[in-house]
């Protein structure tokens, strides 16, 4: 068998029905629309709409506030850190930036940066240059010899 010789089962693919074309074709005259109306033409826009009665979407009160430009951040944990250490992809010396991590494999793609979070527990002595890292994270790093250096693009401790 070729390639140029691979085709499919008979009866698997089907020709697409032509509307529109004709009252002997099955799909003529109104083109499977029914007939007259908004819903039998083209751009027809009723979502949501109930017959010119104020909407439910518009009746209901809107609540909270939705940044437009969020800081998207990756979320590390320690014991993500420390394996990433322990398997040699980290260096114990150059400091743990977004870069590293993605580097290591520990964060899939920069974003705006990480905040490191303190589940599980890390040994080596680490030096962190992150966006952010809750409290446990800190103290823990901070219990192991490390040090963090919070970035200025999301400079918050929670």
């Amino acid at each position: 068998m070729k390639l140029n010789e691979i085709a499919d089962n008979r009866g698997a693919s089907k020709a697409r029905m032509r509307i529109g074309r004709g009252i002997g074709s099955g799909k003529g005259k109104t083109g499977g629309r029914g007939i007259k109306g908004q819903k039998a033409r083209t751009g027809v826009r009723l979502k949501g709409f109930e017959g010119g009665q104020m909407p439910l979407h518009r009746r209901l009160p809107k609540r909270g506030f939705v940044p437009p430009h969020p800081t998207r951040l990756n979320e590390v944990n320690l014991r993500s850190i420390q394996a990433a250490f322990d398997s040699g992809k980290l260096a114990r010396g150059a400091p743990i930036t977004i870069d590293a991590l993605v580097a290591a494999g520990v964060c899939g793609k920069p974003r705006d940066g990480v905040k490191i979070l303190g589940v599980g527990a890390i040994s080596a002595p680490l030096a962190f240059e992150v966006a952010a890292a809750s409290k446990s994270a800190v103290a823990a790093i901070e219990k192991a010899g490390g040090s963090v250096r919070l970035l200025a693009a999301a400079v918050t401790v929670a």
